[in-house]
C-alpha cells in the first residue's frame, strides 16, 4: 500500500463530499469535493452500458485521469469492480458487492491488489436500510471496517431530492488504500444510488 503522501494530492484529505445529480436523464456525473468545497475528483458514468467502466479525473477538464473502475460482469448483483491507478498502471484492489445480502442491506467487500479481503462496507442500520428501500430519499449511513473490526471510515447520506450527496469521513490513516476508499464512494453514488 502507498503512503498517502506518495499519491496525487487529491487523495490527501480526511473528509470528502460525493455528489451526483439524481434527475439526469442519461448517465451520471459525479463531483467529489474536499472539506473546503474544492473539486478534487470528477467522474462521468455513461448511460446504457452493460459493463461499468468509470474513469475518475482530478477535475472537470478530464485531462488528468487518476483511477479506473471497471467490471467484467454484465448486470451482476454480485459483481467485482477492479480499481486501477491509471497514472501508475497498477491494480489497487477491488470492491465486490455481496449480491443477495445487499438486497436488504447494502454490503461490499474491499479486496487488496492480490485478492485478499481487507475490509467491509455496510449500511449501519437494518431498519434504516429497509426504510431507504421503500422511501426512496431516506438517507443511508455506511461504515467501512477492516476484517479485524477496526473502523476506517464513515459515509453518511444527506437528504436532498435533487442531488445524491454522501459525506465520507476517513477515521484512520494508512490502514486502507485511499484510492480504494474513493472508489467505494464513487460506486455508492453510482451503483447504489440507482438501485
Amino acid at each position: 500500500m502507498h503512503d498517502v503522501t506518495d499519491l496525487h494530492p487529491s487523495f490527501n484529505h480526511q473528509r470528502y463530499v460525493f455528489r451526483r445529480k439524481v434527475l439526469k436523464l442519461f448517465g451520471g456525473a459525479f463531483h467529489v469535493y474536499d472539506q473546503r468545497g474544492n473539486v478534487v475528483f470528477y467522474s462521468k458514468q455513461k448511460a446504457f452500458k452493460l459493463k461499468e467502466d468509470l474513469r475518475i479525473y482530478s477535475d472537470e477538464s478530464q485531462s488528468n485521469e487518476l483511477l479506473k473502475i471497471k467490471t467484467a460482469q454484465i448486470l451482476d448483483i454480485s459483481a467485482t469492480y477492479d480499481v486501477i491507478d491509471t497514472t501508475r498502471g497498477e491494480n489497487v484492489g477491488a470492491l465486490k458487492r455481496k449480491g443477495l445480502k445487499s438486497i436488504l442491506k447494502d454490503e461490499w467487500v474491499l479486496l487488496s491488489s492480490d485478492g485478499y479481503e481487507i475490509a467491509n462496507l455496510k449500511e449501519k442500520s437494518m431498519a434504516r436500510a429497509l426504510l431507504s428501500r421503500f422511501l426512496r430519499f431516506f438517507p443511508q449511513d455506511y461504515i467501512i471496517t477492516t476484517t479485524d473490526g477496526h473502523k476506517v471510515a464513515e459515509i453518511n447520506q444527506q437528504f436532498n431530492p435533487l442531488v445524491l450527496k454522501y459525506n465520507m469521513n476517513i477515521l484512520s490513516y494508512n490502514t486502507i488504500d485511499r484510492r480504494l476508499l474513493i472508489a467505494a464512494g464513487i460506486l455508492l453514488a453510482g451503483i447504489e444510488g440507482r438501485q
